[in-house]
């Protein structure tokens, strides 16, 4: 991994590890309901999930919730058509502020397809 992607994914690993080294109930559970909440189980299999998650976090517009549902998607094998299909929902719902969040969305997701290709090749 390099570039944006990289820098994602070792901040996000380094804070949470470090947020969850802290003793605190609260956030150790609301951690744990999170997981709970998009893993297996339930009437909904996780790549809905996902995608609920992606259009929520793009109409709160918050890009690092954003790129982390973005690569579970390419994760539970959704490909561009279908999480971009998500997004325009999510464009739709939160109007023209979430345009922004949309073109980094994009961006990113150009980015983890890159490294995709790149670690298919080899």
């Amino acid at each position: 991994m390099s570039g944006r992607v990289q820098e994602f994914v070792s901040f996000r690993q380094r804070m949470n590890e470090r947020i969850l080294g802290i003793d605190n109930q609260v956030t150790r559970r609301f951690f744990a309901l999170d997981r709970q909440c998009y893993g297996e189980g339930g009437r909904l299999d996780v790549r809905t999930k996902e995608l609920l998650g992606l259009v929520a976090s793009l109409v709160l517009r918050c890009d690092d919730c954003v790129s982390y549902h973005l690569a579970q998607c390419r994760k539970e094998g959704l490909d561009f058509e279908e999480i971009y299909e998500a997004m325009s929902v999510g464009l739709v719902v939160g109007g023209s502020i979430v345009i922004p969040h949309l073109r980094r969305a994009v961006d990113f997701l150009d980015q983890l397809a890159a490294e995709e290709a790149q670690e298919a090749a080899g």
